[in-house]
């Protein structure tokens, strides 16, 4: 079988795992290889993401590395043979690859939780909102691949719009406020937001600038549910690009800060009533 050229995140996500496995049992590579029979060199192509496994081997190795957790195994499993081909292919070569992980992994999320500052989420925004962002990208984007970018980004909105993926933003203030387009794609972005917070899945959370309590300047983030807790994945943007967290001490402290941040938010009603006087107001 060849080789992967690039594995997606979800891959790499699934190799990680098994590298886990194995150094909590305290195997080398070629120990592991030689309980499964294979070459050391296949252990190595498995944990880096280079080449695939099949359920009956996956099995095989977890019972060598005595790992008990049946859910999390089952898990692996559905990760390792699930061989889909989302929406997102359609822009494989076209776009980069971070925007292709972060479709796939809003698509098997088990429930999506955000946390934005000063922009609205991606998941959200209108085609203006996110057509104004790309814009401003230093270097600048070819009108062509800004129209393709914002078409990526609207298609993802199926989360929201077709499944029943339970989804929570909590957005700041200031994010409703800056005007990335004019007066009025911010009063239709606006919109937009509560049209969608009426979603049985969606909600959605404001904070208030005068509201006390709110230190999280930081806090941004999208925090995606696993099919258990361990496959949990936080998506932070930075100035190197789009990182994907899941270490179980770091998706620990992401779940408490989200829940801080929760805390002192409005509830979703008191929400709704904030952003439409705030839309009267712009």
């Amino acid at each position: 079988m060849a080789l992967r050229h690039e594995p997606t995140a979800r891959q790499l996500r699934l190799a990680v795992e098994l590298r886990r496995l194995r150094d909590a049992a305290g195997l080398t590579a070629k120990e592991a290889a030689a309980l499964l029979g294979v070459s050391p060199v296949q252990i190595s192509h498995i944990e880096s993401a280079l080449a695939g496994v099949s359920e009956k081997r996956l099995r095989r190795l977890a019972a060598h590395y005595a790992c008990t957790d049946e859910e999390l195994v089952t898990a692996l499993v559905t990760m390792a043979t699930d061989r889909a081909r989302g929406w997102w292919e359609e822009y494989r070569g076209s776009l980069p690859t971070p925007f292709l992980d972060l479709a796939e992994l809003e698509h098997h999320a088990t429930y999506l939780r955000e946390v934005a500052l000063l922009y609205v989420p991606g998941l959200l925004q209108t085609e203006e909102y996110a057509r104004a962002v790309y814009s401003y990208r230093v270097p600048e984007l070819p009108a062509d691949e800004i129209e393709l970018r914002v078409r990526h980004r609207a298609e993802r909105r199926v989360i929201l719009e077709d499944t029943a993926v339970p989804y929570e933003a909590v957005i700041h203030e200031a994010a409703l406020r800056i005007r990335v387009g004019d007066r009025a794609a911010s009063q239709a972005q606006l919109s937009q937001i509560l049209e969608l917070s009426h979603a049985d899945q969606a909600t959605v959370r404001i904070i208030p600038f005068d509201l006390d309590g709110f230190a999280g300047a930081t806090s941004t983030m999208k925090y995606a549910g696993g099919l258990v807790p361990k496959l949990d994945t936080v998506v932070r943007d930075g100035p190197n690009g789009t990182s994907f967290v899941d270490s179980e001490a770091q998706l620990a402290a992401f779940r408490t800060l989200f829940r801080k941040v929760e805390a002192v938010s409005l509830d979703p009603a008191r929400s709704r009533d904030f952003i439409h006087r705030l839309t009267k107001e712009l």
